[in-house]
């Protein structure tokens, strides 16, 4: 089944439950009563609930990280705690959950595969703020963001594009505040994800308005911010089994980190291999073990060794240039990683080969 067919089912049959889709390790939610969709979950670091508030401008890094602090000692929802602190309102919340509910939706719609199961009468629990989105409206607009979608990466062909002002673009510059602001980050050479997030507003969004720039010749793509592969990931002729032999083997002697590039090699060609994903988990826990214990504590903050204009020089991917926009001289490791949108122990190894490079210093 398509998902537009899936979702008109459930909401024809009028059903209370929830859908469950999965697709490698990423696992989306969505909870249903009655036909009427009424929340969702989600495992993708992106569209967790305090990075759609930090996304939107709701709240800043600052409050996210405190709030995160409080979450991690009391257990209690995000949501719940940045409205008693009154860092947002329950309206703000509540725009958060529906915002995110629908971005999860669009996003399955880009989907080509993926499992699903749907669990009858499995509501949410009592405690969780309820939202309501009518099923057909969201079908219609996910078969339409599917073909725009398709325009859009006719021009724009990744969220790692990059763009230049054409000759002369001043002559037709629109009065807009947005695409005024979109050419502002154009100008400081930032990639399709960068500018969506600096102008708190969904990729979809962000595309139509750059989509419309190149369209109108007011700028033009130069091209796709580079992603150095780490040697250590180049690609081995060896099978699943054999990648996931290795790295047991090099969990066993304490390489944790080498037994994490065996097992993302085995999840780029099997993402729904469960093998990999309890081994990962497994590597993963021990190398922030590791990590920790070998000179990088939760505890140390992060200082930036390099000025701006040294920065530019550095072959930094865009993950990595987003977590050196973190850094601020304040922040210690635990709250840097707990405002980025990575896996713990991913954002662990940027900022080990960032210490490495002499990039960051420690204080």
């Amino acid at each position: 089944m398509n998902v537009s067919d899936l979702l008109q089912f459930l909401a024809a049959g009028r059903k209370t439950g929830t859908l469950k889709v999965a697709r490698g390790t990423i696992v989306k939610e969505i909870v249903l009563e009655n036909g009427v969709i009424v929340g969702s979950r989600s495992n993708d670091p992106k569209e967790l609930i305090g990075q759609v508030l930090l996304h939107y401008g709701k709240i800043g890094e600052e409050q996210l990280q405190a709030a995160m602090g409080v979450h991690r000692q009391s257990g209690d929802r995000l949501g719940s705690i940045l409205s008693a602190q009154g860092v947002v309102s329950a309206a703000d919340v509540v725009y958060a959950l529906r915002t995110r509910t629908l971005e999860i939706i669009y996003d399955l719609f880009l989907w080509e595969e993926a499992d699903f199961e749907f669990f009858d009468d499995q509501a949410l629990p009592s405690d969780v703020i309820r939202i309501q989105v009518e099923a057909q409206a969201v079908i219609m607009e996910g078969i339409y963001r599917l073909d725009e979608w398709a325009r859009y990466r006719t021009l724009i062909p990744s969220d790692r594009t990059v763009f230049e002002l054409s000759a002369g673009w001043t002559k037709s510059l629109p009065e807009s505040k947005e695409v005024r602001e979109a050419l502002y980050h154009v100008e400081k050479g930032m990639t399709v994800a960068e500018i969506c997030y600096n102008m708190h507003t969904s990729l979809f969004h962000a595309c139509a308005v750059l989509f419309d720039l190149i369209d109108s010749g007011v700028i033009a793509v130069a091209g796709e911010a580079v992603i150095p592969e780490p040697e250590s990931q180049a690609r081995m002729p060896l099978s699943v089994a054999e990648l996931l032999e290795l790295a047991r083997a090099e969990l066993q002697d304490g390489s944790a980190e080498n037994a994490l590039t065996r097992i993302r090699s085995v999840l780029e060609e099997e993402p729904n291999n469960s093998d990999a994903q309890e081994l990962r988990q497994q590597a993963e826990e021990r190398y922030a073990r590791q990590v920790y214990q070998d000179g990088l504590p939760q505890s140390a903050v992060p200082k930036l060794l390099k000025t701006g204009a040294q920065l530019e020089t550095e072959q930094l991917d865009p993950r990595e240039a987003f977590l050196l926009s973190r850094i601020n001289g304040e922040w210690d490791i635990a709250a840097i990683i707990a405002v980025c949108p990575f896996r713990e122990a991913d954002s662990l190894r940027m900022i080990k080969r960032l210490i490495d490079g002499k990039v960051v210093g420690l204080s």
